[in-house]
This record gives C-alpha cells, structure tokens and sequence, in this order.
C-alpha cells in the first residue's frame, strides 16, 4: 500500500483490523523485518490493525532531498498517522532507530499514541555498549550467502544459528539492496531531533522496553535511562541477545509484547 505524504510516496503493509498499531523498523532495513518478528504474535492476538511503513531511505519509500534530517522524517510520519490513522488512538512500537522516532511521536502525541513499545531502542547518543561477540555459533553456516551479506549477519547477531540465518536470510536480507545509503548519510547527518524525546511531562500509557545483554550497538544503560520518564514501564534485558534480540530470543520478545497489549487494552478500557 502507499500514501503520499508531503510529495513522499511511503510504502507500508498493513494487516488485520482493530486498534491501530505503527511498528517502525530499524536502519538499513525494511517493514519486513519488525512484521516477520511481530505477526507471528499477532496472528493469535485479535483486535489489531498493524501498518508497517518503510521508513525513508529504505525499502521502497524513497527520501527526495527534502528530507534532510530526522525532525524531517518524523513530519512525514506524522504526515502517515494522519492519512492512516487520523484521529484514533493507537500504538507505536519502534525496533532500533525506528524506537527513536517512536517515542518522539509519543511524546508529541500523549493523548492520542496510548502505548509504546521500544525493542534495542538506540537514541540522541548510545554510551557502555559491550564489544560485539559470539555466543553461540554453528559450524555448518559457511558459504550460505555472499560476502557482504554474511559479513552483516555476523556483526548484527550474537547468536548465529541454522535458525537465526533463516530468519536473517527471510527478514532482513532482502531489504539490503533496497537502501539509499546516500540519503540516509544525509539524514543521519542531522540525526538529534529539535524536540528531544522525554524533554516534556512523563509519558503516562504502558510502555515496554527489551534491550539484549550483549547489544553492541545500543546497549541496555542507555535504554534504562529512559525509565523515569515512563512510570508505566516493564523493561527487560534479554541474556542471549544483542541488537537482533527479535531474531535472537523471538519466543520471549513476543511473550513480553503480548503482556504490553494487555496492559494497553486495560487503559483503553478505562
């Protein structure tokens, strides 16, 4: 599906019917990855309306020149909010860069976005990362893919197995070919926002953090510094996983978002 915000076609796919749910993936990939970590949950969980965009530079949403920063990238997704959501409340969940983009649009929209869930969110700055290292790793994965393509899987995942390099294989390869990387120089180039998130009042709707214990790109520190602004959070540090934890500890990640939803439809029923 596409809308056209401000000259910007956007690409997005959108599933079910329900409570609107926008799920941001991360950079240098597409809606393909956070909706092949997602559905499988949602498949089972009724009452949901799920629109994956690809973001800006990536997929098949291009970024024209206007798109010069990321406060730019934010108006046009709040351009998309408008064009798919109007007035409803609704969900935002953000993996990686996309969780930096979601808790700004919480933050500017308090009353309307009733729930954020942020997964190996990165922000303004990303300090103590641990160094990148293996924990688990099969023997029999060699020669599967290109060198590029392999060189990624092996500084993405910690843990790299027949299974995680089907789900890299399915979800986030494909995405590869697809990215602007000049546009998102760009882009990233001016990568604080002018309003940074978590500046205004405490954000008061249930909120859900993971962040992988051996992330080497965003940490779990910084992530936890996000907590005194959410007084209805449950954040977790998933061992066994590092910025691929929906790859990683899939099973748990969609454990922990499936009690968020709970929570999220107990304050909407208030």
């Amino acid at each position: 599906m596409e809308a056209t915000v401000s000259d910007v076609p956007v690409h997005y796919a959108e599933y079910g019917s329900g409570t609107p749910v926008l799920a941001l993936h991360g950079a240098g990939s597409d809606h393909r990855e956070i909706a092949g970590a997602l559905e499988p949950l949602f498949s089972t969980v009724p009452g949901f309306r799920r629109i994956y965009p690809d973001l800006p530079g990536m997929g098949h949403t291009p970024a024209p020149g206007t798109i010069t920063s990321n406060d730019d990238v934010l108006d046009v997704l709040l351009g998309l909010i408008a064009s798919t959501i109007g007035d409803e409340r609704f969900l935002v969940i953000g993996h990686s860069y996309g969780g930096y983009l979601a808790r700004a649009i919480a933050d500017l929209r308090p009353d309307q976005a009733v729930g954020l869930a942020l997964i190996c969110p990165v922000g303004a700055h990303t300090r103590d990362v641990p160094r990148h290292g293996v924990l688990v790793s099969s023997a029999d994965l060699t020669g599967e893919m290109d060198p590029d393509l392999d060189a990624t899987y092996r500084s993405y995942f910690v843990v790299q197995t027949t299974e995680t390099l089907r789900r890299f294989q399915e979800h986030v390869a494909p995405a590869a070919s697809l990215v602007d990387e000049s546009s998102l120089m760009r882009i990233f180039s001016h990568w604080t926002l002018r309003d940074r998130p978590e500046a205004a009042t405490a954000y008061p709707h249930p909120v859900l953090i993971l962040a992988g214990r051996q992330d080497a790109t965003a940490g779990h520190a910084g992530p936890w510094e996000l907590m005194e602004h959410y007084p209805r959070a449950t954040f977790a540090v998933l061992d066994r996983a590092g910025h691929a934890l929906i790859h990683e500890q899939p099973d748990l990640a969609q454990t922990l978002v499936a009690e968020w939803l709970t929570r999220v439809r107990e304050r909407l029923a208030t």
